[in-house]
């Protein structure tokens, strides 16, 4: 089978739960045509192939990284189809232009590749990512941590709770912190009738 000398530049807006579309074919005078938005199912992607493959144009598909990953253009290319991925920040856009819908994100998307104006980013390896996710994951436990550490501090000073030993946060005040009671204001004996009572 020859493969087909046309191109149509796929733009994809990438979201949770829809994919916004529109393609451009390789000619700068024909027009941009924006598409229904489709799922993000695997079986929604394969439609969407097969649709645009009918048209007889080898496709080209690009959309903006962002929260989403890399699932999609791993599957595309998976299948053998060329697929980009440009940082948002890398995408020309008119001074003022501040309002996005996703359908001319879309347009805008499909018109810059064909174009030439994108310029791709590195999409990391699955291990790249992992080992990313794993300094992520530890990074926000440790930000947790330490916010967790003040608020704990904070605590203890308002009830005028010290420790008197010498550093923080070592065997010895971990244990001094196990023992730690907090005074607790009496109950009238009224109110603790009230409170039996309900």
């Amino acid at each position: 089978m020859e493969q087909s000398s046309k191109t149509l530049c796929v733009g994809l807006d990438v979201h949770k739960d829809s994919i916004a579309v529109a393609y451009a074919p390789e000619d700068r005078g024909a027009e941009v045509v924006s598409m229904d938005a489709i799922g993000t199912r695997q079986c929604d992607i394969d439609k969407l192939i097969q649709k645009l493959q009918s048209k007889g144009a080898a496709l080209v598909f690009v959309y903006e990284a962002g929260p989403c990953g890399y699932w999609l253009y791993r599957y595309l290319t998976r299948k053998g189809l060329r697929c980009d991925v440009v940082a948002p920040s890398l995408i020309p856009r008119k001074p003022g232009d501040r309002v996005k819908p996703d359908r001319r994100d879309a347009v805008m998307l499909a018109r810059s590749m064909r174009s030439g104006d994108l310029t791709s980013i590195y999409v990391p390896q699955i291990e790249d990512e992992a080992l990313r996710d794993l300094s992520r994951g530890r990074e926000d436990a440790m930000r947790d941590l330490k916010a967790a550490t003040y608020r704990l501090k904070a605590f203890l000073l308002r009830q005028d709770i010290r420790y008197e030993g010498r550093a923080n946060w070592t065997a010895a005040h971990l244990r001094w912190l196990s023992e730690v009671g907090c005074p607790r204001p009496r109950r009238s004996k009224s109110s603790s009738r009230s409170t039996c009572a309900r």
